[in-house]
């Protein structure tokens, strides 16, 4: 993982996401939560669109901002990739959850 800090946080050089390294949030059973772009907690099978267009490695076009993403299951993924999903036209990929607002 190739980080560097920006003051009080982490940043991914990759993909530009930023993250309090002492800020891991959790909900009062100590299990982690997972909040979307706006704040709204997430939860497995949630529908959530997709607030900015997101480029894709090998693909001519990227995934458009206002894109539909159903049934999301969330994980515990590498570099802030919080959301497993399939996409049509795309198929199966993860998602951060700084990317999406909940539907």
């Amino acid at each position: 993982m190739y980080t560097y800090e920006m003051g009080a946080l982490l940043v991914c050089p990759e993909c530009g996401h930023e993250w309090a390294p002492s800020a891991a949030a959790t909900d009062a059973g100590g299990d982690k939560v997972i909040r979307d772009a706006v704040g709204n907690v997430l939860a497995d099978g949630d529908t959530v669109t997709v607030v900015k267009t997101l480029k894709v490695k090998g693909s001519p076009a990227g995934i458009k901002a206002g894109t539909k993403v159903r049934g999301i299951r969330l994980v515990d993924g590498v570099d802030g990739h919080d959301i497993d999903c399939k996409i049509d036209g795309f198929g199966a990929m993860q998602l951060k959850s700084s990317v999406v607002k909940k539907v």
